[in-house]
């Protein structure tokens, strides 16, 4: 079997600025990107793993289904940060059989799972 590596998560958005600040809450580096003359995009690139904000087009497909998971280093810091910026908290931060993790939902409804790393 060949190697298979994730290398891109692409979420739209209703207001890319207002998602660009949540997701520089969990600690992303986001910059403003346009390819060409396609939409101006925020773009992030985690360690090969590119993760892109676009504006979200009327009558496209929502994604809001998707969960999206990110490991940070101090979780009761990056949620108490998005606390102070109206994210929604969907599990607060707490013990599991999958290390200390909480839940939250991005401005567009998008589950975001947070997990410490040890």
């Amino acid at each position: 079997m060949s190697k298979v590596l994730l290398n891109l998560i692409v979420i739209r958005s209703s207001n890319i600025d207002e998602s660009a600040v949540f997701y520089q809450q969990i600690g992303l580096s986001l910059i403003k990107h346009q390819h060409g003359n396609g939409l101006e995009h925020f773009t992030s690139n985690l360690d090969g793993i590119i993760f892109e904000i676009y504006p979200f087009i009327t009558g496209s497909a929502s994604a809001s289904a998707t969960r999206i998971g990110f490991q940070v280093t101090s979780l009761d810091v990056v949620v108490g940060e998005l606390q102070k910026h109206g994210a929604s908290i969907i599990s607060p931060p707490k013990n599991s059989p999958w290390g200390r993790r909480a839940v939250v939902s991005d401005p567009d409804g998008h589950v975001v799972e947070l997990t410490q790393i040890d």
